[in-house]
């Protein structure tokens, strides 16, 4: 193996640099991997321009890059489910220890919790990056390496969809159609929603939405009030929407969620904006409105996988920018731009193939 580690390493706010560093090791229960595709993800991004999201604060040089996959070159001694050869997504999100939230299997919430490009915690945006073996899961041969990275933003909707209880026949309003809304879209799709409203400022991106299977499409604008978008939302169904995922952070957009969804019915909140937000609250609690919220994901690997080799969902579409690793500052000055959907780093010199 070529003993270079080339990897997009974060310093400070602003100071994002291409560097190589040691290979690592594996533990025994641990594996080493060649990285293969590495999708950028606005958290990346924002660490990058702003060294911090909430209390996560940057305060030293980390590996950015937490959506991806890649080929395992070595194993450690206890490792048995997996082999040399295998190719794995990456759950990114390994608990430190066995609390309440891992035996109730939410370890999602476990507050020690290790998560790749997450401060302190280095991320995989690099050729060659060791994991916990549990956390890394062999794809089919008919997966690609591409739809493998993807699984973890495909998570994030699979989690949403479950906290907000999408099944057969359930009507969803999805504010916002980035990566997140559109992977919501898809899942809430696949698990039975007969329609889906999906709104935003970006004509493109609600076209992508359009061209993933979202019923309607509603075009907002910035001076919209929420409750003239919560009843055109009302008009373009025929009835409120039974459930509503909102994936935007924006206060306004909360506002029309909880507006927007019908008595009895849930709002679940994906979107991160600023700490406190005027919301109606009253509104929501005398029809009986849930808000739930959701952070990150928890046992969604196996569902994600069986959705995508039985093609009960298609992610290809979803990226819309390759760049070899050599590249990565221009992949992030792309994404910061807001421009396609998704950018992938491919990481492996010699397959820079999906």
């Amino acid at each position: 193996m070529a003993q270079k580690n080339l990897s997009v390493v974060l310093h400070s706010q602003g100071d994002l640099r291409l560097e190589n560093l040691p290979i690592p090791e594996p533990g025994p229960n641990e594996v080493l991997l060649q990285m293969h595709s590495v999708g950028i993800c606005g958290s990346d991004v924002h660490y990058w321009q702003h060294g911090r999201i909430g209390d996560f604060v940057l305060t030293k040089p980390m590996v950015l890059g937490h959506e991806a996959s890649g080929r395992v070159v070595k194993i450690g001694a206890a490792v048995k489910h997996i082999k040399e050869g295998d190719r794995v997504a990456i759950e990114p999100g390994v608990p430190r220890e066995m609390d309440e939230f891992f035996k109730n299997g939410r370890y999602n919430l476990s507050p020690t919790i290790f998560f790749c490009a997450t401060p302190p915690d280095d991320g995989n945006l690099c050729r060659y990056y060791k994991h916990n073996a549990n956390f890394c899961y062999k794809l089919p041969d008919n997966v690609t390496f591409e739809e493998g990275a993807l699984i973890e933003p495909l998570s994030v909707g699979i989690h949403a969809c479950r906290r907000a209880g999408v099944t057969l026949g359930s009507t969803v309003l999805i504010c916002g159609a980035g990566p997140i809304g559109l992977v919501c879209l898809l899942v809430a799709k696949a698990m039975g929603a007969s329609q889906v409203v999906i709104t935003d400022l970006s004509p493109e991106r609600l076209a992508m939405a359009k061209e993933l299977g979202a019923d309607f499409q509603l075009t907002v604008k910035r001076a919209d009030r929420p409750q003239q978008l919560a009843k055109t939302v009302t008009d373009m169904l025929g009835a409120q929407p039974h459930i509503t995922i909102e994936c935007t952070g924006v206060e306004s957009s909360i506002q029309t969620a909880i507006y927007g969804t019908r008595s009895g019915g849930v709002v679940v909140l994906v979107g991160l904006g600023s700490e406190m937000a005027t919301v109606p609250l009253i509104n929501a609690a005398v029809r009986e409105v849930d808000i739930r919220g959701v952070f990150r994901y928890c046992n969604t690997w196996p569902m994600a996988i069986s959705m995508l080799a039985s093609g009960k969902v298609n992610v290809k579409p979803l990226v819309t920018h390759r760049f070899p690793l050599e590249q990565a500052i221009q992949a992030f000055e792309t994404t910061r731009q807001g421009l396609g959907i998704k950018v992938m780093l491919k990481c492996d010199e010699n397959d820079q193939n999906p």
